[in-house]
């Protein structure tokens, strides 16, 4: 029913802005490769397991993003009844090899359940504690003002080359270089390996360039130095992988102006939403001393921080004994319990990557998800 007095025009304008926003599907893949664009699975450390673990028959596509820190079946269920088609789970819900899939054990249940629902799991962990723009520098814009560099940073995936070394040599005859050769290929793990001619003291030759990894290496130079002329004209360069700026595990934070550490502490719980924090106290150190840097980790920091010289370590959980060893060389400790430090990123990854996705599906984050641990 046209309403008197008010042209056709304007009113169908009214009508699309009070509509929300057309959403469109993405197909499941497509989804994959555009969370691999926002943090390189590469960067993930070597004992994770990060990516897509769980995916339903395709095709499969997905309206629905949904965020957790930890996949719990309360959260699960949530997502269900949220009808999310993929779940960006931070912790991988599968980390340790399942030999059956029942109904016996609750992470079973979740890829029942996930599968029974089709709905998709993918898992980014430490890659996101890697970049740039992830949990770690997340958790430092809790300290207020400072400068921040990675305290592990993480190297070029493939970059210069494949392999740990490059090995170089010369040759004159063809045919005893043709047979060198065909032993070197059927090396495991060599690459790049090429040809080309040179002149050596006016002599025309052969140079032979390869990348290896260390134990092929072994058995490179065991092969040439059964021909001692090779082996005096073979070079062996190490190579090392270009370092990616403002990336890799943990952060070494510089503070812009001392504070004291009773203020660090107000600012972290303030930051992460807490009643309250664990606390060791360096020796010789007190509520009042000050603090300039700040080696942090989120989630579970001993591996990360230890060794690390700062005024303070701050991180989810740590050891027994890798407090003491903090306490004993003058360092506090700041304790979140684990997810604590991690939780908070999530409203943050929603937006960033409700950018990166150009808004094409719907990112909601889980309201089940929480820390286990609570204080009584």
């Amino acid at each position: 029913m046209l309403l008197p007095g008010v042209p056709l025009l304007h009113r169908s304008l009214c009508c699309a802005l009070r509509r929300p926003p057309a959403r469109c599907l993405m197909e499941l893949r497509a989804l994959v490769s555009a969370l691999g664009d926002f943090a390189s699975l590469s960067l993930a450390e070597s004992w994770d397991n990060v990516g897509l673990l769980v995916e339903p028959s395709p095709p499969h596509t997905v309206n629905t993003l949904f965020l957790t820190n930890d996949l719990t079946e309360e959260v699960m269920e949530e997502a269900v009844r949220r009808k999310a088609e993929l779940v960006l789970s931070y912790h991988p819900p599968i980390f340790v090899p399942l030999k059956r899939v029942t109904w016996q054990t609750w992470k079973e249940r979740l890829v029942v359940r996930a599968l029974e629902h089709r709905v998709g799991i993918y898992s980014p962990h430490t890659a996101y504690d890697a970049i740039p723009h992830g949990v770690n520098a997340w958790l430092a814009k809790g300290l207020g003002a400072c400068t921040c560099v990675p305290l592990h940073p993480s190297a070029a995936p493939s970059q210069p080359t494949e392999g740990t070394h490059r090995v170089e040599f010369c040759a004159g005859s063809t045919e005893h270089l043709d047979a060198v050769l065909s032993k070197i290929r059927d090396i495991q793990e060599i690459s790049c390996l090429t040809t080309l001619p040179a002149r050596v003291d006016s002599e025309e030759q052969t140079r032979v360039s390869l990348s290896c990894s260390q134990k092929a290496l072994l058995e490179v130079v065991a092969l040439l130095s059964q021909n001692s002329l090779l082996y005096h004209r073979t070079e062996i360069l190490s190579l090392q992988k270009p370092l990616l700026p403002h990336t890799g595990m943990g952060r070494l934070c510089t503070l812009s102006e001392p504070v004291s550490l009773s203020d660090v502490i107000g600012r972290i719980k303030s930051h992460l939403k807490l009643p309250h924090i664990r606390l060791a106290l360096g020796t010789g150190k007190a509520l009042e001393s000050p603090v300039k840097k700040v080696a942090l980790c989120a989630g579970s920091g001993s591996s990360v921080l230890k060794g690390m010289e700062a005024d303070l370590y701050l991180t989810g959980e740590m050891s027994h004994h890798d407090v003491l060893d903090a306490v004993a060389n003058g360092i506090s400790v700041i304790l979140c319990e684990h997810s604590n430090t991690e939780r908070g990123f999530l409203s943050e990854l929603r937006d960033a990557l409700a950018i990166h996705l150009q808004n094409k599906i719907n990112i909601i984050v889980s309201e089940k998800d929480r820390d286990p641990l609570q204080v009584v």
